[in-house]
């Protein structure tokens, strides 16, 4: 059984140069990383006029991400592991008995 989500992979030259998987690669986790310091900096404003503008940045950097994953996901160069249904089903339950927990 496989347990890999992906599309057929596009082939990309090997060797000491870099290719396009390395340069969206390396966008992917700059965009992952600037979303992590935009957060920060919306937590640490000091006024509404600035939150406003790092979350406005944020947004545009979230959209901007997703893209990038989806083109990589398309060319066959972002796997995802699939999930076993109990995992998912018992994790739900968990996670569902603690927020009903937390509620009393």
């Amino acid at each position: 059984m496989n347990n890999q989500i992906s599309n057929p992979k596009v082939e990309v030259s090997s060797g000491i140069n870099l290719n396009d998987k390395d340069y969206i690669t390396c966008l992917l986790s700059t965009l992952k990383e600037l979303s992590k310091g935009y957060v920060t900096a919306m937590t640490e404003a000091s006024c509404e006029a600035l939150y406003n503008t790092y979350k406005e940045a944020f947004l545009n950097i979230s959209i901007l991400q997703r893209e990038v994953y989806e083109l990589m996901f398309r060319k066959g160069w972002y796997q995802l592991d699939a999930s076993d249904s109990n995992k998912i089903n018992n994790k739900f339950n968990t996670l569902n008995q603690e927020y009903h927990d937390l509620s009393l």
